[in-house]
């Protein structure tokens, strides 16, 4: 094992004494140590050892453009001299966040041209929670207060956020709050049994309306899902499943919220997830994509009809300190541009995401592989131990032992559980995503190697 330099035994120290990482066992990261990410470039860091990486993760789902793009910094810069912060409280506004909300109404499904912002996804879930409970009270139904989510849905990891999410995990260490209950995800790989993969689909969709009727239409406010399920595992809903939930939503009078900030800002290869899949969703959190990462933003897109109930409710007793920040709307602002006129979403539509699923799925044949799946810029890989009845490695921590080796070969993927997954940056290269692939193959052979020695 090489020697670390002597800036990165100091900074990786310092971690240990005074920094505790979010979703991190602390005791194993301070014998460890963190890499160090000291710059980046394009669909690259480079750490505080020299290694150059690719970031298949695009940071953590939310650097659309690459990193280094001189304009967004320019803009933060120049915000910052002309006004570094106001708030929205107090009848007040300012131009980037008034600008910004705009913006996004362009882009955003018809009928949805109102934006309330947050400091974050998470944040946009907890005003998620307010406004839908809010919006059934002011028409005289306050028994409207369950929210439906699904299990292994991730929605942040606020006490409302990591509530409305369905990671058994999370609620463990916190706790869960009233009114939030959960149904299965549409996994099929992972969960579909001897049920076809069109079948799966509807039994999952149909479990939406079987809590409907267990909970009482007049109990529940909302339905909150992700497009796509990201920190999941990239969970790809079969063809049959959003049809008919479409179809059940339609029946009942419940709202429908479209948790964005994952599949927002052209990470499918539209603006948003509910565009691909033809959503009609009442309310969509947004985050990530909206800067590209550069500056932390959240927020929640609200359908006309909402916002006009809202509106005639009297105060709206909720809000943040930085919402809508002006040099993060700025950023958005500029961010937003760069993906409409460099054309980024629909080159994505039309020539790389197609390359990238096309490439990925060559890593099927691979004796680790059970499943090879992907939509837009995301993808996903089961290793398995068994192709044909998808059994598991069990207790070997597989994920965990390729995750290493992607680090250690100059590539970043995500391991859930079992599953690799990737997202990254929009603006990646076919020759980058040649790159990706071979790396990856590498890996899945480093993997499969350690475990047969094993």
């Amino acid at each position: 094992m090489t020697q670390k330099n002597s800036q990165t035994l100091a900074w990786q120290a310092m971690s240990r004494d005074h920094h505790l990482a979010p979703f991190s066992d602390v005791k194993q990261l301070a014998e460890k140590g963190p890499r160090i990410i000291t710059s980046a470039k394009g669909v690259y860091l480079w750490d505080s050892e020299g290694n150059k990486i690719l970031d298949g993760m695009a940071g953590l789902w939310c650097v659309a453009v690459g990193y280094g793009r001189d304009e967004l910094a320019d803009v933060a810069a120049q915000q910052m001299k002309e006004l570094p912060y106001y708030n929205l409280f107090f009848q007040t506004a300012h131009p980037p966040a008034l600008e910004l909300a705009k913006a996004i109404s362009d882009v955003a499904p018809a009928g949805m041209s109102h934006v309330f912002f947050t400091g974050s996804g998470s944040e946009g879930n907890d005003t998620v929670l307010r406004m839908v409970r809010h919006y059934w009270a002011i028409q005289g139904k306050p028994s409207k207060k369950v929210i439906i989510g699904r299990i292994n849905g991730y929605h942040g990891s606020t006490v409302a956020g990591a509530g409305l999410g369905g990671m058994s995990g999370m609620h463990q260490q916190a706790g869960q709050i009233p009114d939030i209950v959960h149904i299965p995800q549409p996994y099929w790989f992972g969960e579909g049994g001897d049920m076809s993969e069109a079948d799966f689909g509807v039994w999952a969709a149909e479990q939406l309306e079987k809590k409907i009727l267990e909970v009482g239409e007049e109990n529940v406010a909302a339905f909150i899902a992700e497009p796509i399920q990201g920190a999941g595992g990239v969970i790809i809903p079969p063809s049959t499943y959003w049809p008919k939930v479409k179809e059940i939503l339609a029946k009942y009078d419940i709202l429908f919220v479209a948790d964005e900030v994952i599949c927002g800002f052209g990470r499918t290869g539209e603006w948003f997830g509910s565009d691909y899949y033809d959503l009609k969703p009442d309310l969509m959190t947004i985050a990530k994509g909206l800067t590209s990462g550069y500056i932390p933003m959240g927020g929640v897109i609200v359908r006309d009809k909402v916002a006009k109930v809202i509106s005639e409710g009297g105060d709206f007793n909720h809000g943040f300190t930085y919402s809508g920040h002006p040099v993060a709307a700025a950023v958005g602002l500029e961010n937003l541009r760069i993906l409409r006129d460099e054309k980024i979403i629909e080159q994505v539509h039309a020539d790389t995401a197609p390359y990238l699923q096309q490439r990925l799925r060559e890593l099927a044949d691979h004796p680790l592989v059970g499943e090879v799946r992907g939509l837009g810029m995301l993808g996903a890989i089961e290793l398995v131990k068994d192709k044909a009845t998808r059994a598991r490695y069990e207790g070997k921590g597989v994920g965990m032992i390729c995750r290493q080796h992607c680090f250690d070969n100059g590539l970043i993927m995500r391991a859930v559980g079992d599953t690799m997954i990737i997202a990254p940056p929009l603006v990646i290269s076919r020759a980058e995503i040649d790159e990706l692939v071979e790396k990856a193959r590498k890996c899945l052979d480093l993997t499969y190697q350690a475990i047969q020695q094993a």
